[in-house]
């Protein structure tokens, strides 16, 4: 699957465009087998952050984005149910309040970066800011920026200024030892439309339905061509973006995993090695305890 996870990887400096990806793509796998591969990489990522946990080096930060009914939730839950939650944290981002409106708009962001040692994953993130706000230009003016104030200022200038900001705060934070892995999950209009149906269909799942998705679903066209312009500007090296076709649930996941296996396969993890005197120490520790009474 190494091959497969290496066409989902948006090459730094090459434009996006979404209409070479597959949203139903699940590859030569059956959906049983799939999910047998994800239990077996549930294992490795389980063993993998309990070494990122003990070097406490580094941080990993997982970035989900994706249109509603794309399947974020379920992707989390799923591909991080191996995870240790003592070193795990996850933060669902939604409209910013009135005290993140008073701060720049990656203020909040930043505050939920993960501490080194842990997997930090942000179920939506600081590129709301570039994707709803490039469709609803009008939200920008809730962060009163100087020079800002009226909707025809908010031109191909402003949002080429933004992604360079992002672009700057993704490469300070890696240099600063987190590793970013940003996921778009690409769904289809049709499937989304099929998930809608089975919410409202479904009392149980009733709850996850809200009608300002339907407003939004109108405006797909607009939300493509912003997620392609942000995936294009702001995919690097030390950041990369991911677009995983979504249409086949267990197939997003499998693929989501083993982004993430070979992100911690590279980093090549090492236990800490004790020095000298504390290996001493230990081994009088141990002789002490071994002649307890």
């Amino acid at each position: 699957m190494k091959d497969e996870i290496e066409q989902y990887f948006a090459t730094p400096g090459v434009k996006v465009s979404l209409k070479n990806y597959d949203t139903r793509y699940k590859g030569d796998l059956q959906k049983e087998e799939g999910k047998e591969k994800l239990e077996e990489i549930k294992l490795k990522l389980s063993a993998a952050q309990e070494t990122l946990y003990a070097e406490n080096t580094r941080s990993v930060l997982i970035i989900f984005q994706a249109m509603d009914a794309a399947g974020k939730d379920s992707a989390i839950q799923h591909v991080m149910s191996g995870l240790n939650p003592q070193g795990c944290q996850v933060y669902s981002f939604k409209a910013p309040n009135s005290e993140e409106y008073d701060h720049d708009f990656l203020w909040r962001h930043y505050k939920a970066l993960p501490e080194k040692g842990r997997v930090g994953i942000h179920n939506r993130s600081h590129y709301e800011n570039v994707l709803v706000c490039k469709v609803h230009p009008e939200y920008v003016l809730n962060e009163n920026i100087p020079g800002y104030q009226d909707v025809k200022n908010i031109n191909a200038s402003f949002w080429k200024k933004r992604y360079e900001s992002i672009r700057n705060f993704e490469k300070h934070l890696n240099e600063n030892g987190t590793v970013i892995i940003k996921i778009f999950l690409y769904v289809s209009k049709d499937e989304q439309k099929q998930r809608f149906l089975d919410r409202i269909n479904d009392p149980a799942k009733n709850w996850k339905f809200s009608s300002g998705d339907i407003e939004e679903r109108k405006l797909w066209k607009k939300y493509m061509t912003a997620y392609e312009e942000a995936i294009t500007a702001t995919s690097t090296e030390g950041a990369p973006w991911y677009i995983i076709p979504a249409d086949q649930k267990w197939y997003a996941r499998l693929a989501i995993s083993h982004i993430l296996s070979e992100t911690f396969k590279k980093l090549n993890l090492k236990f800490p090695v004790l020095s000298k005197d504390e290996m001493e120490k230990l081994d009088e520790i141990k002789a002490q305890l071994l002649n307890e009474a």
